[in-house]
C-alpha cells in the first residue's frame, strides 16, 4: 500500500508544488514594480506610494486567516485555491489595464485573491502527506522552494518587461503566470482527488459560493477605500492593534498556568517579528527607491573574446537578491542546525530570533556605510548584494519561525485561533513598515543623487540601531523565555517545519 500511495503523494504534490509557484510569480512580479510603477509612471510622492503599498500589504497579510477557514468549513481548500488564484488573476488584469483609476480597486482584488489562496495549498500539502511525519519536513521545505522559485523568476523578469515593453506588460505577465498555474492545476487535479478539507468531498453548494463571492465584493470594497485614503488605513491599523492587544490581554486573563506560559511567550515574539516585517517591508519600498536613485546599476561591463558584454540592472530587479540569498543560504542554515544539534544542541527560537536581529542590524549597518564610498551620490551594487545577504540571513533566522513558535508554545485548542491573530499582528507590520520607509521620501523637485543620498543613510542608519537594540532586548529576554517554555501548554509539540512557516507568512514569503 505505502509502494502504491507514493507515486500519488509525490504528483499530487507536484500539482501543489507548481500552482503555488505560480501564484507567487505573479504576486512577487507585481511587487518588484508596483512601488516604482506609482511614482514613475503615477506621479506620487514617496510617501503617497510607500504608505498606499504599506496598507495593501497589512490586507493582503491579513486576509489567509479568513480564506483558510473558508476552506475548511465553506467552500472545500481545493475549491478555495483555484478560486483565490482566477481572483488573483482578474486583480493583475486590473492592473493591466493602462487607467490609473482602475489601480486601488485591482489592489483591492489581489488583496482579497490573496486572502481566498495563501492558506489552501499549504493545507492541502499538510493533508497530502497526513500521518507521515517523515515526510512532511523535506515536502514543505521544497514547497518553500517554490515560494523562492515563483519569487526569484518574476522579480528578474517583470522589471525588465516594465523597462523594455511598458509597465502594464509586466502586470499582465503577472496575470498570465496564475492563469499557467490554474490550467495546469487542472490538468493535473485527479492526483489531488483523494486530498482536501470535508467541504471539498460534498457537491458544490451554490449557495454557499453566492454567498462567498458577495463576500469577496464587498471585501474589495472595502479593501479598495482602506487603501485609497491613507487615513482611514491608519485608523484600521490602530483599531487592529488595539484589538490585537486586547485579544492577547484576554486569552492570557483567562487563561490556566501552562496556558497563560505560552501565550506570555507568544506575544513577545510576536512582538519581536513585528518589529522584523517593519525591517522586510524596506525591500519593497525604500530599498526599491534608493535604488533607483543612489545605487550603480551597472553589473557587468566587461570585454571577453572581442565582445563587449554589458548588464545594468533594473532598479526593481534588486529585490531579487532575497530568493536567490534564499536559495544559497537554506541548505548552509540547515546544515549548521543538524551540526548543532548533534553537538551542542538546537538553538531556542528566541535565541535565533537574537542572532537574527543582530544580523539584520548589520544589513541596515552596511547600506548606511555605503553613502561613505559613494560616487556623485551613487554606490556599487555590490553593496546591495552584501546587504541583502545579511537580510536574507536575518529573515531565515527570524520569519521562517513566526508560526513555527506558536506550535511550540501554545496547546492545540489556541492553536488555529492565535495563529490567526499572528497573521493580523503581521498585517499591522506592513503597514508601519512602509510608515517608516516614508521618513526618506524625496521631495519631487530634488533629483541630484548627492542630495537624496543622505536621506537613506540615515534612515538604514537609524533602522539598523533599531535592530541592535532589538538584538540587546532579544539577548536579554532568553532567561525569561526559557522559563516561559518549561511547561506551557505547546511545550514539547513538534515545531512546525521552517520552509512551512515561511510560506504560511507570505513574506515571504522568502
Amino acid at each position: 500500500m505505502e509502494n502504491q500511495q507514493r507515486p500519488s503523494r509525490r504528483l499530487a504534490f507536484a500539482g501543489l508544488f507548481l500552482i503555488e509557484m505560480w501564484e507567487r510569480f505573479g504576486y512577487y512580479g507585481m511587487t518588484a514594480v508596483i512601488v516604482l510603477f506609482m511614482v514613475q509612471q503615477l506621479g506620487y510622492t514617496d510617501e503617497r506610494a510607500v504608505q498606499t503599498f504599506g496598507a495593501f500589504a497589512a490586507m493582503v497579510y491579513a486576509a489567509p486567516a479568513v480564506g483558510g477557514w473558508i476552506g475548511d468549513q465553506i467552500l472545500g481548500s481545493r475549491r478555495m485555491t483555484v478560486l483565490g488564484a482566477l481572483v488573483l488573476a482578474g486583480g493583475y488584469i486590473l492592473l493591466a489595464i493602462p487607467d490609473p483609476r482602475l489601480l486601488f480597486v485591482a489592489l483591492g482584488v489581489i488583496a482579497v485573491g490573496n486572502g481566498l489562496f495563501k492558506a489552501n495549498p499549504a493545507n492541502l500539502v499538510s493533508k497530502v502527506y497526513e500521518g507521515d511525519p517523515s515526510q512532511i519536513d523535506s515536502a514543505f521545505t521544497l514547497y518553500y522552494m517554490a515560494v523562492n522559485l515563483g519569487a526569484a523568476i518574476s522579480q528578474i523578469a517583470t522589471p525588465l518587461i516594465a523597462l523594455w515593453v511598458g509597465w502594464h506588460v509586466a502586470f499582465a505577465v503577472s496575470a498570465g503566470g496564475l492563469l499557467l498555474g490554474v490550467v495546469n492545476y487542472f490538468f493535473m487535479r485527479r492526483h489531488l482527488s483523494h486530498v482536501g478539507s470535508p467541504a471539498d468531498f460534498e457537491p458544490l453548494d451554490y449557495r454557499r459560493l453566492t454567498l462567498v463571492l458577495v463576500g469577496c465584493v464587498l471585501a474589495v470594497a472595502f479593501v479598495t477605500v482602506v487603501i485609497q485614503h491613507l487615513a482611514v488605513a491608519k485608523a484600521v491599523v490602530w483599531l487592529a492593534a488595539i484589538a490585537l492587544a486586547g485579544i492577547f490581554a484576554y486569552l492570557i486573563k483567562r487563561a490556566d498556568t501552562s496556558q497563560r506560559k505560552g501565550l506570555i511567550a507568544v506575544l513577545l515574539l510576536t512582538l519581536q517579528t513585528i518589529l522584523f516585517f517593519i525591517f522586510y517591508q524596506q525591500m519593497s519600498t525604500s530599498l526599491t527607491l534608493f535604488s533607483a536613485r543612489n545605487v550603480d546599476l551597472q553589473l557587468l561591463d566587461v570585454q571577453l573574446l572581442g565582445a563587449h558584454l554589458h548588464y545594468t540592472v533594473p532598479a526593481g530587479q534588486v529585490q531579487a537578491l532575497n530568493p536567490i540569498w534564499i536559495f544559497v543560504l537554506s541548505p548552509v542554515l540547515a546544515w549548521f542546525y543538524n551540526h548543532r544539534a548533534r553537538g551542542k544542541g538546537d538553538l531556542s527560537v528566541a535565541g535565533k530570533f537574537a542572532w537574527g536581529f543582530a544580523i539584520l542590524s548589520l544589513g541596515f549597518f552596511t547600506y548606511a556605510v555605503s553613502g561613505f564610498f559613494a560616487d556623485a551620490g551613487r554606490i556599487s551594487i555590490w553593496w546591495m548584494i552584501g546587504g541583502y545577504g545579511l537580510q536574507s540571513l536575518g529573515e531565515l533566522l527570524i520569519s521562517g519561525l513566526g508560526l513555527a513558535m506558536v506550535a511550540r508554545y501554545v496547546g492545540p485548542e489556541l492553536r488555529g485561533f492565535i495563529m490567526g491573530v499572528w497573521f493580523l499582528a503581521t498585517g499591522i507590520s506592513q503597514y508601519l513598515g512602509s510608515f517608516v520607509a516614508s521618513f526618506a521620501s524625496v521631495p519631487k523637485d530634488i533629483t541630484d543623487p548627492v542630495k537624496t543620498l543622505p536621506l537613506y543613510t540615515h534612515l538604514f542608519g537609524w533602522l539598523g540601531a533599531v535592530a541592535a537594540a532589538g538584538t540587546v532586548l532579544a539577548i536579554a529576554m532568553l532567561p525569561l523565555m526559557r522559563r516561559l517554555s518549561e511547561g506551557s501548554a505547546g511545550a514539547g509539540s513538534e515545531e512546525l517545519p521552517h520552509g512551512a512557516a515561511a510560506d504560511l507568512e507570505a513574506g515571504f514569503e522568502s
